[in-house]
């Protein structure tokens, strides 16, 4: 009886780490696809529309708690099945424009499923949020088997990241139940952040023409001459690793 429940903690425990792995393994890949685009980026083009990348998992009391919120059973195929953003990676750029083109660019790889798509850009929530969701499912490969897991992207501008980020400081400071006259003044905040995203990527786009315009050729590079073509590499190409 007792060996019994003994071989059943420790199956347990196996199949806990496995499950909380899995999802470590799936941020991991997706990291990866989002750094080989901003290395090509930064490499072959000469703007890099991704600012900033940041990851995280969500913790076995999180996961718990939510739970219990939804009223989901406790069966870990469940989960799973149900709570799709406990892996999470949020993409920070510097224009609208450049998240649809993320989004795009993700959508398209070939062994990406795209479960879900929810664009708080086009329909803000009502006190203001805006944020391009995506609910992504990719293959990871274990020893034994290959799992399909859920990866939660969230792509923001740096002005929406910015109101997002002070607007969950100041929810939180009220326990979740901020007054109506600031919930206005957040709701006020937010137009003008979406007011100043389509300034500045207005001057973008006018930067980028005057660019085309006048051809202008920075030369700060290693020159590589191949079938009698001239050819640039960036200076920290080649540089070695650390």
């Amino acid at each position: 009886m007792v060996a019994g429940t003994v071989n059943d903690l420790k199956n347990l425990k196996v199949e806990l780490t496995r499950f909380m792995m899995s999802y470590k393994f799936a941020l991991h890949e997706m990291n990866t696809k989002i750094d080989i685009l901003k290395q090509e980026f930064h490499y072959i083009h000469e703007y890099n529309p991704i600012e900033h990348v940041k990851s995280r998992l969500k913790s076995p009391e999180s996961i718990l708690n939510k739970v219990k919120k939804k009223g989901y059973a406790l069966s870990l195929p469940i989960i799973k099945e149900k709570i799709r953003d406990i892996a999470g990676i949020r993409i920070t750029c510097s224009f609208i424009s450049d998240i649809y083109e993320i989004s795009n660019m993700l959508q398209r790889q070939k062994d990406i499923t795209v479960v879900a798509c929810k664009d708080y850009i086009k329909n803000p929530k009502p006190n203001g949020y805006q944020s391009l969701h995506l609910i992504l499912q990719i293959p990871i490969f274990m020893s034994d088997r290959e799992e399909l897991m859920y990866v939660e992207i969230q792509i923001r501008t740096i002005a929406m990241d910015f109101w997002a980020s002070l607007e969950h400081k100041i929810y939180y400071k009220y326990n979740k139940e901020v007054p109506e006259h600031l919930m206005a003044e957040l709701k006020e905040a937010a137009d003008s952040a979406t007011k100043l995203d389509r300034k500045m990527e207005g001057i973008h786009k006018k930067m980028a023409v005057l660019k085309e315009e006048a051809q202008e050729e920075k030369d700060n590079s290693l020159e590589l001459m191949l079938l009698n073509e001239r050819f640039a590499l960036p200076e920290d190409f080649l540089e070695k690793e650390s």
